[in-house]
């Protein structure tokens, strides 16, 4: 279905917050690795240079270890710019990273004390940890990251249920506390100086910190305050469902068409399972609403959630938002339940928009005749396109067919992985810029 054009809106100013924080974050770390290595070098050197490499690599695992914790903080400010998928992105290799640079702290340590005493590593290592005050709780710490690496790699992490990974992966926290408490005890570079004890403090204290307001302080905060409740739930087909909720103050809840949230359902089999969902509808300060397909026991079971349900909502989360546009029209292209967003972002967007809903049949189309009414308002496109999966029909020649100026819109897609993945080869055979390109995957660092 094709509505009439609209007037193409002003231009939009461009804007790249994703750049800005990312940028922000890394010259933050630059900054931080001089400093380190600045009060390293002040703090003298010892005669081997085996030591001297070890504890270098140590201060270095100390600092990535900061900076993990910043990741996985979920701070509203990252969140919004960067995308919880690419924080978590980037959790993931700073671990890799954490891994590294302490293996190669134990092992140049173990050499090189061993160097000095004539002492194999093996047993120079044990020798450390029973003479030096803080040497064992960091072999202990070095124990529980070696264990949380390998249940990161992609061919354990396929095998293990998320609540299992989760668990196993919190204990990452003890190892952070058990090399903290090391450094303090045996840190030359901490204790060097009155300064390098404070920017030490200052590190771990920033670090924790954001861990304590933003995956604690926070969402108990907003919850506290929008007591969000189910006042309807509404079944959209035969395997996909609404819910509506309803709470105090919902205007000045920070939520954007396109973000998603933890959900909690607070009933007696629920109330420990979280589940990501993204609204469906943009917030308009009296109502939140999200649209889900039964995928599992979680999504399941939301159509027998009772009226009255009291919710605890962690969030909003994601950057996939009208905040990272870079020209005043736009594409949206949705696969499947993935309309959920693109509904929401479709009612907030201003300019000219065209719409591409992918499904295998009309049965399919979830919330279409939202969309429909959507787009006869704002003046925009809305094209259904069904059929299987092969021939593949959001090919490069069928979406240039479909929208002809694409290199020059904004496109938002979300959709199953694979869909998603076969849209972004399009798009890049089309020649659409990265920058214009907008999809965030369901991803949570830590």
């Amino acid at each position: 279905m094709t509505a009439v054009q609209s007037p193409p809106a002003p231009p939009t100013v461009i804007k790249r917050p994703r750049v800005v924080a990312r940028t922000g974050l890394y010259a933050v770390l630059a900054a931080n690795a001089a400093v380190v290595t600045y009060f390293f070098t002040e703090a003298g050197f010892a005669s081997n240079a085996l030591i001297v490499l070890g504890r270098l690599a140590g201060l270095y695992g100390a600092l990535l270890m900061a900076f993990q914790l910043v990741l996985v903080a979920r701070l509203p400010w990252l969140d919004r710019r960067i995308g919880m998928d690419r924080l978590t992105s980037w959790h993931r290799w700073t671990g890799f990273g954490i891994l590294f640079t302490l293996l190669a702290h134990v092992v140049f340590i173990s050499f090189g004390y061993a160097e000095s005493s004539g002492m194999d590593p093996v047993s120079q290592l044990v020798d450390l940890a029973e003479t030096v005050e803080g040497v064992l709780r960091a072999v202990v710490a070095m124990a529980i990251i070696i264990v949380v690496g390998a249940v990161s790699g992609r061919y354990a992490r396929r095998r293990l249920a998320y609540e299992t990974w989760h668990f196993i992966h919190l204990y990452t926290y003890v190892a952070v506390v058990l090399a903290f408490t090391h450094q303090v005890a045996v840190g030359t570079s901490f204790t060097s100086s009155s300064a390098a004890t404070t920017y030490w403090y200052g590190v771990w204290g920033v670090a924790l910190t954001s861990v304590f307001l933003g995956r604690l302080v926070l969402p108990l905060w907003r919850n506290w305050r929008h007591q969000l409740r189910v006042t309807a739930v509404v079944p959209e087909s035969d395997n996909v469902v609404s819910v509506y909720m309803t709470g105090r103050d919902l205007d000045r809840m920070p939520a954007r068409a396109g973000q998603f949230f933890l959900w909690r359902f607070m009933t007696r089999d629920r109330w420990w399972q979280a589940n990501p969902f993204s609204l469906s509808a943009a917030p308009d300060g009296r109502t939140l609403r999200l649209t889900a397909k039964a995928a599992g026991a979680g999504s399941a079971s939301l159509r027998h959630v009772k009226v009255g349900t009291r919710v605890f909502a962690e969030g909003p989360y994601g950057a996939f938002t009208a905040l990272h546009r870079t020209r005043p029209e736009s594409v949206l292209i949705a696969g499947g339940v993935g309309v959920t967003p693109i509904r929401a972002l479709l009612e907030e967007l201003q300019g000219h928009a065209v719409v591409i809903y992918r499904v295998a049949t009309d049965r399919d189309a979830v919330l279409y005749d939202e969309l429909r009414d959507l787009a006869d308002a704002k003046g925009c496109e809305l094209h259904l396109v069904t059929g299987p999966a092969v021939p593949d029909r959001l090919a490069p020649g069928e979406l240039a067919r479909l929208v002809p100026d694409i290199a020059d819109r904004d496109v938002f897609l979300c959709g199953p992985p694979p869909m998603m993945n076969a849209v972004l080869g399009s798009l890049r055979e089309l020649d659409v810029p990265k920058p214009q390109i907008h999809f965030e995957r369901f991803s949570l660092a830590g």
